[in-house]
């Protein structure tokens, strides 16, 4: 029996052209719901740089810029301008992705209008305040996520070692939800031998590579330190680190690595040819909720150092698709990268395997995924007596 159409308003303080593993989740879920034949109003603040999809149905608020983040915004709360759309067109579902006060605003103006919600935990915002002179706020921002999340039917998390922890702070009604990767746009065929010799790389020498925000709470001090040590092992096979994406810290991490080569933001493509021109991807992150770019860059070829956590935790084996190191311990990481850099055999059959594990990891699976979860909260809500479950928990 065919399933009518849902009508999803998405509600979130980031998008495209926004560069973030939470905006390119988003963008990958909106295309697959309206693929799929589902209506998608997407809630977002507006940007400097507005996205060129006009087919888009959109509610535009007023942002503010986060700080330490420039690039990036809160959304402004928006309550009576989300009660006069949504009581001219109810949606089935709200998906709220982010917490800050437009997300907070969606959540109140569904209650007053008896519309279930889904919200999902996106960002590690109370890991966050530490690394921003703010470390007193987190015990009341994780009260406060607490409370946000306990009034949706259900919180979805991108990872098992996520949902773990927000168990252990008292958060209830997690589901899984995981993150695919597009094994077409990052493929090992990608690899550009002129982009390397740009990097003033030989066809031997090794491509150490990261990509990512550079922010404070993204361990990049690790990086500089992995980097500085297989530099020291291996004087015998030139190491070239590669580093692509911007942030705050990009200028300080210039300083430290004078010899590393920084891209900027890259996207699609560009991105893509950048990841198949490496050779072993660094990531010391501790603060994932899942790290697309892990499945990003085993999907183009690359072996991943990592710790034991979220993507890395779900789809590397180490020894097999990648190497692991527990989470925290830094020497540990260092000697999970030697490991591979040791052996040009093993790191090339890492290289392969990685690759054969993401191509399996489509987009397709997870938003249907995505929108059986919007349903099972639909059907909940429609039950007598569990329409104000979340009010109550």
């Amino acid at each position: 029996m065919n399933t009518p159409p849902l009508y999803i308003a998405l509600v979130t303080e980031t998008f495209a052209p926004e560069v973030n593993g939470v905006a390119n989740t988003l963008g990958r879920l909106c295309a697959g719901l309206r693929a799929s034949g589902q209506h998608v109003q997407l809630v977002r603040p507006r940007q400097g740089q507005e996205a060129s999809d006009s087919s888009a149905e959109q509610i535009l608020v007023r942002g503010w810029p986060i700080p330490g983040y420039p690039g990036l915004q809160w959304g402004q709360g928006a309550l009576n301008k989300l009660l006069r759309n949504w009581q001219r067109q109810r949606p089935d579902v709200l998906y709220i992705a982010t917490e800050g006060p437009l997300g907070l605003s969606a959540l109140r103006a569904a209650k007053r209008l008896h519309i279930p919600v889904v919200s999902g935990f996106h960002t590690n915002f109370q890991q966050y305040t530490s690394h921003y002179g703010a470390g007193l706020l987190s015990r009341a921002l994780t009260h406060y996520l607490r409370w946000f999340h306990h009034r949706t039917a259900v919180t979805l998390v991108p990872s098992h070692s996520q949902r773990i922890e927000l168990q252990r702070r008292g958060f209830n009604n997690l589901a899984l939800l995981s993150r695919g990767v597009d094994s077409q746009l990052f493929h090992p065929g990608k690899r550009s031998e002129l982009l390397r010799r740009e990097w003033g790389l030989a066809p031997d020498d090794v491509a150490i590579v990261h990509v990512g925000r550079l922010a404070a709470e993204k361990n990049l001090d690790l990086l500089v330190k992995s980097f500085n040590s297989l530099q020291l092992e291996q004087p015998q096979r030139p190491l070239k680190l590669i580093v692509v994406g911007d942030g705050p810290c990009r200028a300080r991490l210039q300083q430290r690595l004078p010899t590393a080569h920084f891209c900027g933001l890259r996207r699609g493509e560009d991105l893509a040819s950048h990841y198949a021109s490496g050779d072993v991807f660094l990531f010391p992150s501790l603060s994932e909720t899942f790290g697309n770019v892990v499945l990003e860059a085993m999907a183009s070829g690359l072996a991943v150092v990592a710790y034991d956590q979220a993507a890395a935790a779900q789809h590397i084996q180490h020894g097999h698709t990648g190497a692991l190191a527990v989470s925290g311990d830094e020497q540990g990481f260092i000697d999970a990268a030697s490991w591979l850099l040791n052996d040009a055999t093993t790191l090339r059959r890492v290289r392969l395997n990685a690759r054969q594990h993401a191509a399996q990891q489509g987009w397709p699976a997870i938003v249907t995924a995505f929108e059986q979860h919007l349903r099972q909260a639909i059907s909940r809500y429609a039950q007598p007596g569990l329409e104000n479950l979340q009010e109550h928990r």
